[in-house]
């Protein structure tokens, strides 16, 4: 028997992200497999394209599979760095089925958001990074997709609502809520300063441009617009050890079968 372990991640094209955020997160899971080989994937073609022009090969996920394949993996462990099911999930898992067999195992793992406990463990990592400050709210951004997996966002909210959060607002870019949606929420706070968080495994480009930018359609400019003094933290949630321990015990367990 020869084990493998693959990380699989969106990929990013902001440097620092990935060696901030992206990295931590394969070495952690590397660490927690270390009878595993480890490899590493990446699904944007256009992250792809980007890192090879600087010179940065990294492989999408079938050319990942199939090095695997290659260098005599018998069993092996797919997990991905997603922060929730959805249509890149579900395309990965259909790859993965597709390559089963060539491996006598090969299995997936879940996301981080993939069930009540970790929404838990999320929700008391929110309240503890972000401390409440008396007229100020936390509008943490998530990227959202149309997917019904969409709904662990709000799930998440209502984590923190039941913790006595409702100054930490959960929002989407391409989902549900929109900032449309919070703006009403934080005028009926009564809050004056905003601190907007990217809600993802990155800092990259939705981050950088679409929270925190300096056009006008940014969520910066336009809660700036709506009357609040606002300030950007860029971390991303793969920056935090308790967030790297999570995706390092998914992708224990699954080599352990217990996923």
């Amino acid at each position: 028997m020869k084990e493998g372990i693959l990380a699989v991640s969106f990929g990013t094209s902001v440097e620092e992200a990935r060696l901030r955020q992206i990295e931590p997160v394969e070495q952690a899971i590397a660490a927690a497999c270390p009878q595993a080989v480890f490899y590493r994937a990446y699904t944007s073609p256009t992250i792809r394209r980007i890192l090879a022009e600087r010179g940065m090969m990294v492989p999408d996920l079938e050319g990942a599979l199939e090095q695997m394949a290659t260098e005599g993996i018998t069993h092996g462990g797919v997990q991905p760095t997603h922060l929730l099911y959805g249509y890149e999930y579900d395309r990965i898992r259909q790859t993965v089925e597709k390559w089963g067999p060539r491996f006598e195992r090969l299995t997936l793992g879940r996301p981080l958001l993939a069930d009540t406990d970790t929404l838990l463990e999320m929700g008391e990592l929110l309240d503890r990074i972000y401390p409440r400050q008396p007229g100020r709210a936390v509008v943490l951004m998530g990227h959202g997709t149309h997917h019904p997996a969409n709904m662990a966002y709000p799930a998440l909210q209502t984590v923190l609502n039941m913790k006595g959060r409702p100054d930490l607002l959960v929002g989407t870019v391409e989902g549900w809520p929109s900032l449309e949606e919070l703006l009403p929420v934080l005028k009926a706070g009564g809050y004056q300063k905003v601190t907007a968080a990217p809600l993802m495994l990155v800092a990259g480009d939705h981050a950088l441009n679409d929270m925190a930018g300096e056009e006008p359609e940014s969520w910066k400019s336009r809660l700036t617009q709506a009357g609040f003094s606002v300030d950007c933290r860029l971390q991303g949630l793969g920056e935090l050890e308790e967030v790297q321990r999570l995706y390092a015990n998914r992708a224990r367990m699954l080599l352990e079968g217990e996923e």
